[in-house]
Formats: C-alpha cells, structure tokens, sequence
C-alpha cells in the first residue's frame, strides 16, 4: 500500500521519509484491504480514454501535422508552444500508467484542457466540447487519484 522511497532520507528531505500510497485513494479499499473492482475499472476505463486521445493529439503535435501548425499559428505563440504542448499530453499521458504518476498526470492533463477551453471560447474559436469532456475524463482520474498527488508533493 505505502512504499517508502528508497532515497528518501533525512539528509535529501529534511526530516522523515516520503511515502507514497501506490493505490491512490483510501476510499478505494474495502475492509479485506483489496482495492474495489468499481475503483479499478473506473480509473482504467478513464485512463484508456485520455491515454488515446492524448497519445494521438500529442503526436500530432509533435509530428507538425498542417491543422496543429495552423491552429498554434493562429493561437500566436509560436510553434514552440505546439511542441510543449504536445511534449506535456505524451509525457502526461504515459504517466497516467505508472502507478506513482496517475494522479498527477490526470492533474496535468486537466489543467492542459482547462487551458485548451479558454484558448476555444476567447482566441481560435471552435467548439470546446471535446476538451470539456476530456477535462471531466482527467479531472476524474485526478480525482479518483488525489491521495497520491498529495503523497508526492508533502512528507508523510
């Protein structure tokens, strides 16, 4: 359930050692100490759906297909700002099955559609409805996952 980190020591965090609760949500646990199937097959099937979408509009970032190039042109930031784009979904998206990463994963993901939401409504225009529903899908994986979101950004 909690592993601690084995570089985690006084000398490189200050005090005690950092735990990190590899199966992300206390609520998740029945009284036998297993992990619910509702739990794992939510999270999985959430986990699917963001992992291809963001697999595949990551890689048409990076890939420079003509529509991203003229979308990030017309957002105005430059080109670069495509590749970060893309780089955050693949990177984002892969940690979304490791278990130490899903919740921040799910978080970076969320927070990429939050933003992808106002570029839609108030510079490209478009529809925001599929970063909507693909804000509900991740801000639910981090959801699901807080408790190790928390586990990896405070000492336990």
């Amino acid at each position: 359930m909690a592993n601690v980190l084995p570089f985690a020591n006084s000398s490189t965090f200050g005090s005690a050692p950092y735990k990190v609760n590899t199966c992300m949500s206390n609520q998740a646990f029945n009284q036998s100490g297993s992990t619910s199937n509702a739990f794992k097959y939510t999270s999985l099937g959430l986990r699917l759906i963001a992992a291809l979408a963001f697999l595949a509009a990551g890689g048409a970032k990076l890939a420079g297909v003509p529509m991203m190039v003229e979308i990030f042109d017309h957002i105005g930031l430059g080109q670069w700002f495509r590749t970060v784009t893309g780089l955050i979904e693949i990177v984002a998206a892969v940690a979304l099955f490791i278990p130490v990463t899903i919740g921040l994963g799910g978080l970076l993901l969320a927070v990429t559609m939050c933003v992808a939401i106002f570029t839609h409504l108030f510079v490209i225009g478009g529809s925001p409805v599929p970063a909507i529903f693909l804000l509900l899908v991740t801000a639910g994986i981090a959801w699901l996952h807080r408790a190790s979101i928390f586990n990896l950004i405070r000492p336990v």
